[in-house]
């Protein structure tokens, strides 16, 4: 399968949450880039489209996510909230 991410993926396995709303879903984020990564939870049927993953360890990292695919219990999130990089003028 080609890979078609500008950004290659980290393998990591560490706890975040879903927080949307008010509502916190637990989670465990499988790999990350700088424009998204993959997580496993236990019922994506209850994950918004939009939402924080807060991770565990550190709940001052929190990135804005958008859904990009679900496959079973594993989605794949677009960070919303991407640092832009400087412009040359």
């Amino acid at each position: 399968m080609e890979e078609k991410r500008k950004h290659p993926r980290t393998e990591i396995d560490e706890s975040a949450y879903v927080s949307s709303g008010g509502s916190v879903m637990r989670c465990v984020v499988r790999n990350i880039s700088v424009e998204g990564a993959a997580i496993d939870v236990a019922n994506p049927a209850f994950v918004p489209q939009c939402f924080r993953l807060v991770m565990a360890k550190d709940s001052s990292i929190v990135r804005e996510c958008r859904i990009a695919w679900i496959q079973k219990n594993r989605i794949g999130l677009t960070f919303i909230d991407v640092p832009k990089a400087p412009q040359s003028n």
